[in-house]
């Protein structure tokens, strides 16, 4: 292409894509930040009231920092208009639902990888794309020998590799080199709303397609309303369609998604994934559940699409849209000869009393529901008591940890001698209060002391019910009296 021709594609990209718009707006870094909170993880929908109320909530921090004049339902309405965001009709509850469009995934991920750049040139990125170009070139060569080759050298290697693994003669992979295929991982998962919530529009524009088509074009000409009546199924037959099917069909299939499981269940107890943040760690662990969801909400739209379509064309309403969209062109064709002799505002002699409703959505209608206001039976006075002081204290402690009995402790332990981890503490002074009292000094430690992640120390102690449990934690070690 010339520079002008690009020049005038990115132009017209600037001015239409909604990525493009989010990136250049006013208030770009607030709307990114809001957008990622609430709806940037993956599935992420909220019916639109929960997420007016959160936002409004962001909003009462935020004007200490931005000028931000509008509520939270303008700046939604605006975000929605511009593409950031969609509606759409719930199911399980009254109203609608909002959720980030697929421009607007993209938008987000600009955004974050601005903010922690990664490097993608590496061991594990040309790795994965030499073995990608490799099995293209055996899949696509036409020749049996050459296959046949391919086929008995990958057997030689790997008959090669048990026979040194049998021996011990074989290396694990360093925690440098392991890190930097998670973290190829972890990227490739960061882009799968965007890619599903992009599979999820074309679907909705090859739907609008398709009906358009069927109104466009007369019956004796429209192949699409004999494929429809012939049963075929023109969306999930798309090349969009099919490619998601497949994929589909691979996510679905137990054996494959219970491997896939089962090798992200063992790569997450390797020891360099405590390197790892908690959310990368939590993004590995529900990859496949993220994976069947999305998959799940994707193919039912595509089912959804494919009985509308196929029941617009069975009950007959594309004929009343075509009568409709007849008249209207008639209408028009009428007016553009009417214009040239007469002007719209020219007075016609007629009076037309205008509606004083305003015009709203059904959606913003509430029921009246007589029992939200029902308050139940009248309370009446209760008598005076006796307070037990003993029975309140027990109260307390049941519902609060004793902080200033756990600081007691550590400071008695820390006074004989230091550092002092947690576990040491409870073998001198017992939790009173169970899963409590290990809570209380692990986070006492976390503000008081240090955390070493890269070792662990064996907790016991016996709860509350009396029944004695453990757990291993990141060591937790005091090093001076708690003030």
């Amino acid at each position: 292409m010339s520079a002008l021709a690009s020049a005038l594609a990115y132009q017209r990209l600037v001015s239409e894509h909604a990525s493009l718009r989010l990136l250049r707006a006013d208030h770009a870094a607030v709307a990114a930040a809001l957008l990622a909170a609430h709806l940037g993880k993956p599935g992420a929908r909220l019916a639109a009231d929960d997420l007016y109320e959160l936002i409004d909530a962001d909003l009462e921090v935020l004007r200490d920092h931005f000028e931000l004049p509008q509520t939270a339902r303008a700046y939604c309405d605006a975000w929605r208009r511009d593409g950031f965001i969609v509606r759409r009709p719930s199911v399980g509850i009254r109203g609608e639902t909002l959720e980030l469009s697929s421009e607007g995934h993209v938008a987000l991920r600009v955004f974050a990888q601005l903010d922690e750049p990664r490097s993608t040139v590496t061991q594990s990125r040309l790795l994965s794309l030499a073995q990608a170009v490799r099995q293209l070139a055996i899949d696509t060569d036409p020749e049996a020998d050459r296959r046949l080759a391919a086929l008995h050298a990958e057997r030689d290697r790997i008959d090669e590799e048990i026979a040194r693994i049998r021996t011990g003669d074989f290396e694990v992979l360093d925690n440098r080199s392991s890190l930097e295929r998670v973290n190829e991982v972890l990227l490739q998962a960061q882009d799968l709303p965007a890619d599903f919530a992009g599979v999820r529009s074309r679907f909705e524009r090859l739907n609008h397609e398709l009906r358009a088509r069927i109104l466009e074009v007369d019956d004796a000409q429209s192949s699409v309303l004999d494929d429809v009546f012939r049963g075929v199924d023109l969306i999930e037959s798309s090349d969009e369609g099919q490619t998601f099917s497949a994929f589909s069909m691979l996510i679905r299939d137990p054996e494959r998604s219970s491997a896939l499981d089962s090798d992200l269940s063992a790569v997450l107890d390797r020891d360099f994934v405590r390197t790892l943040s908690p959310e990368a760690r939590r993004t590995l662990r529900s990859l496949v559940h993220d994976l069947k969801h999305n998959s799940r909400e994707v193919h039912a739209v595509l089912t959804e699409f494919a009985r509308g379509l196929r029941r617009y064309v069975y009950s007959q309403e594309f004929q009343r849209d075509r009568a409709l969209r007849d008249a209207l062109q008639e209408a028009l064709a009428a007016a553009v000869l009417a214009s040239r002799q007469v002007r719209p505002t020219s007075a016609f002699g007629q009076d037309i009393e205008l509606s004083s409703l305003r015009l709203s959505s059904v959606g913003e209608i509430n029921v009246h529901d007589p029992t939200e206001y029902d308050t139940g039976t009248a309370l009446g006075d209760a008598e005076a008591g006796t307070v037990d002081l003993i029975a309140l204290a027990a109260i307390a402690r049941e519902s609060e940890i004793d902080f200033t009995e756990l600081i007691d402790n550590v400071n008695l332990v820390v006074a004989q001698r230091s550092p002092v981890s947690v576990g040491e503490v409870l073998g001198l002074r017992p939790a009173t209060q169970g899963l409590a009292s290990i809570v209380g000094l692990l986070s006492l430690a976390t503000t008081y002391g240090k955390v070493d992640p890269l070792h662990t120390e064996h907790l016991d102690w016996l709860g509350a019910d009396g029944v004695a449990r453990e757990a291993d934690v990141a060591v937790h070690t005091f090093s001076g009296v708690i003030a």
